[in-house]
């Protein structure tokens, strides 16, 4: 099992969650960072704080306050708007190299996330 904590991921350990040789686990310390900042993320809203990309628009729209009751939608607009390639799909080992690397990125604590995301997207073997 390869360790998700934020810390580099070595080639071999890659290769072998790519190759589903591997499964992956959130490490109890990276949890609880992003356990940490997601609350930081809920106290912000709930106090009706108004945060860039959280509940405001994007780019030129950073500064219009998006309504509470349609910020799950902006959220997965924002994933939408990023889903797109060119070129031939990769293979499934790429693919899964590429997957292993988001939890991992997100379990050093900066995303806000929500720790099942993190969970979600890991790799069971």
């Amino acid at each position: 099992m390869v360790e998700l904590s934020g810390r580099p991921l070595t080639l071999e350990e890659i290769a072998s969650v790519a190759r589903g040789k591997s499964g992956t686990f959130l490490s109890t310390s990276a949890a609880e960072r992003v356990r940490a900042t997601r609350a930081v993320v809920e106290r912000v809203l709930d106090r009706g704080d108004v945060v860039y990309g959280v509940n405001t628009g994007f780019g030129k729209l950073a500064d219009i306050r998006i309504p509470d009751s349609e910020l799950e939608a902006l959220q997965m607009n924002l994933v939408r708007s990023h889903a797109c390639g060119l070129g031939a799909p990769l293979s499934e080992q790429e693919t899964r190299a590429l997957m292993l690397l988001r939890p991992n990125v997100l379990a050093l604590g900066y995303s806000g996330c929500r720790v099942e995301l993190c969970r979600t997207v890991s790799f069971k073997r």
